[in-house]
């Protein structure tokens, strides 16, 4: 009788530890994906960041021919202060003063211009790149998927970055 005790609870403890795991492990499939990757890494996260950084440099250029006026306008005041009158003098220097003054709102316009920018694209993209994993899986039965940066430790194994990549990629194709 207890021969009988003792091996029900051994099978009931086989089946516990052993099968049943086998059986959670289809139901907990769990992904992750690393949007930063997708971003450099997905022909439409190249698009966009070449976008970003062709605006940047336009925007960088006009400053940089502004700086180089004005920089034109001060040497000339300093070669030419010994001739001029004093209202000549401080009439050019309050026209230096102005383009410093309209360089600096126009620098400071420029950098909030681009920060805007470039958080719609990558909303843009990060709202895309989001469905386009949840559809992924929903098809394929995923449980949970989380972006990397709010997980400390993950195996590679659940990583499906290369996965969302391939896909998002044949999706911007098709789009185009």
């Amino acid at each position: 009788m207890r021969r009988g005790k003792f091996g029900l609870i051994i099978a009931v403890a086989w089946v516990v530890f052993y099968v049943l795991p086998v059986y959670a492990a289809d139901v907990a499939k769990i992904g992750i994906i690393d949007f930063q990757s997708v971003l450099t890494e997905s022909e439409a996260g190249k698009a966009v960041q070449g976008q970003i950084q062709k605006k940047g440099r336009e925007m960088e250029t006009t400053l940089i021919e502004l700086g180089k006026e004005i920089e034109g306008l001060t040497e000339q005041m300093s070669r030419e202060a010994m001739v001029m009158s004093k209202e000549k003098r401080e009439e050019k220097q309050r026209e230096i003063e102005i383009k410093k003054y309209d360089f600096q709102s126009m620098q400071k316009k420029y950098q909030m211009t681009f920060r805007e920018l470039e958080a719609t694209e990558v909303e843009k993209l990060k709202t895309d790149i989001f469905e386009l994993a949840a559809k992924i899986g929903k098809k394929e039965g995923y449980l949970l998927i989380i972006e990397k940066s709010a997980v400390i430790y993950y195996p590679s194994t659940i990583d499906m970055t290369d996965l969302l990549i391939e896909k998002y990629n044949e999706k911007s194709k098709s789009v185009k």
